[in-house]
């Protein structure tokens, strides 16, 4: 089973200091009766088991960085090891082996092997090997030891370095079949150290994540501290990583784990860096809470969830943002912005004669009703269903009592904007997405009356590339948009631009929109 996992004994000495570091992390070996061989850690890539100590000598096989051996003997320039793993014995190189001490504990040892461990942390491509030295100070280090701040830096490490082996393995395939096997090699390795991925269709790509045993341990454990904690509630709340096959009421069960996980981390000590990122994550989580306690009929909920998340968005420290984290918050105000009417209370009473009413069908849908309230009529003047979710707040007609607009949101993070007209044919409705594409994350919202009856000002912000080889980022633009066919006579990318969003924005729109974040 391999040298480096912890033994039986051990493994009680652990538990009984309420660690539990290596249950479902690391393999336990029955093999406590005896003392362990000396052990080894391989250090390079396709590193040659040799059948016996010369350059010339038949490859058995190949190792990969982080593969356990037990060492044997030292002839030469070679150690004479036996791989458990493939139950197989060779020779390799002594230079492409680092030997690791696995007898009992070693307080000095575990410390080398955490010095080693802290440089081969932050090495892009030596994860593998990086989760074998964790694997080794684990076994090494006393159980006191361990039950500090020392295991919580090793739970760190292990998370962090598991993250970007998920992360690696989730990207675009390497271009060298060298490069390719290594990879799923390292796979392997960490998989033998108990390291678990889940994979995740998404539809075209796999991806590939970190279940995060080590990072629920971290969080388990006294000693971390609150940027260690940080890190794991951020590993375990990613949105990429939630299952898009859950149904409504399993994802909502999940986004209120994640923002119970959230509110556990205090952030009074935590550098802006963190702190900002705890306040992005949650605002993302709380308006995705939002829409599902408004799709339930909760609106009381709906609206102090969506409060929160607008609460947490406005906390973040802007000009303290990270590089990185500009598309993070940009995420999060997509989300937030989608949901943010949840916090108006009640319709607002249109003008221009026109009423708004809604209903609910047998089936679920709700339909939406808009009435002239000049007219002698008693039936409304269009009625249209959906399955999304029609916030009747955000109505708004226009002076003329010719057009009214209402925001309806069909999914969680993507609202679009609907338009009531009356036309020569009778009244009729469009719908504006954010952009022509399938759902994802955005929102296309009312920003204004043309006087005339002829034109609407809409903002539309979505996530998106601006090009086949771009990066996918938040795309905004302000538009004067004519109402009878909702085509874009001019567009910008700042309100300023526009003559008619100088002259005729709502004030309502400015005040609350997040576009003009």
């Amino acid at each position: 089973m391999g040298c480096l996992r912890l033994t039986t004994r051990r493994w009680t000495v652990a538990a009984t200091m309420a660690l539990a570091l290596a249950a479902a992390c690391f393999m336990v070996s029955a093999r406590a009766a005896t003392a362990p061989a000396p052990a080894g850690l391989v250090t390079q890539d396709q590193t040659a088991l040799r059948g016996s100590a010369s350059e010339a000598a038949p490859q058995l096989s190949l190792l990969y960085r982080g593969d356990a051996l037990e060492i044997r003997s030292l002839r030469g320039e070679y150690l004479q090891v036996w791989d458990h793993q493939r139950e197989r014995g060779g020779w390799v190189r002594r230079s492409q082996v680092l030997p690791v001490r696995a007898a009992g504990t070693d307080a000095a040892v575990a410390g080398e092997l955490m010095a080693v461990l802290g440089y081969v942390r932050e090495q892009p491509g030596a994860e593998s090997l990086g989760l074998g030295l964790a694997a080794a100070a684990i076994q090494a280090a006393p159980a006191q030891r361990l039950a500090g701040p020392d295991g919580a830096e090793l739970l760190d490490a292990i998370g962090q370095q598991a993250e970007r082996l998920a992360d690696r393995a989730s990207g675009p395939a390497p271009l060298r079949t060298a490069d390719q096997a290594a990879l799923s090699a390292h796979l392997d390795v960490a998989a033998r150290h108990g390291v678990a991925f889940t994979s995740l269709d998404l539809g075209g790509r796999t991806l590939l994540c970190y279940q995060g045993d080590a990072w629920r341990r971290l969080l388990a454990l006294q000693a971390a501290s609150a940027e260690q904690r940080a890190h794991a509630v951020l590993a375990l709340t990613r949105p990429d990583c939630q299952d898009p096959a859950a149904t409504p009421s399993a994802r909502e069960q999940a986004d209120a784990a994640r923002a119970d996980l959230l509110d556990r981390v205090p952030d009074a000590d935590l550098p802006p860096l963190w702190k900002n990122r705890l306040a992005m994550r949650r605002a993302g989580v709380l308006a995705s809470l939002a829409y599902a306690q408004a799709r339930r009929g909760d609106s009381a909920g709906a609206a102090a969830r969506a409060a929160r998340a607008l609460q947490a968005l406005a906390s973040v420290a802007r000009g303290e943002l990270a590089d990185g984290d500009t598309a993070r918050y940009d995420e999060a105000a997509l989300r937030v912005g989608a949901v943010r009417w949840a916090t108006a209370a009640g319709p607002v009473v249109a003008t221009g004669g026109l009423a708004l009413s809604t209903r609910t069908t047998e089936d679920g849908q709700t339909c939406v009703a808009v009435s002239d309230r000049r007219s002698a009529a008693s039936a409304p003047a269009i009625e249209r269903c959906t399955w999304g979710l029609p916030w009747p707040a955000s109505a708004s007609a226009n002076r003329e009592g010719t057009a009214l607009a209402l925001a309806v949101q069909p999914a969680d993070g993507w609202r679009e904007l609907w338009i009531f007209r009356r036309g020569p044919d009778g009244w009729g409705v469009q719908v504006l997405p954010p952009q022509a594409t399938a759902p994802g994350l955005g929102y296309a919202e009312f920003a204004g009356w043309v006087p005339g009856g002829q034109q609407v000002l809409v903002a539309r912000e979505a996530w998106g590339s601006a090009g086949s080889a771009q990066p996918a980022r938040a795309l905004r633009r302000f538009e004067v948009m004519q109402l009878d066919t909702l085509t874009a006579e001019r567009t910008a990318f700042e309100p300023g631009v526009l003559g008619a969003f100088n002259r005729w924005q709502d004030p309502a729109w400015r005040r609350d929109s997040l576009a003009l974040r």
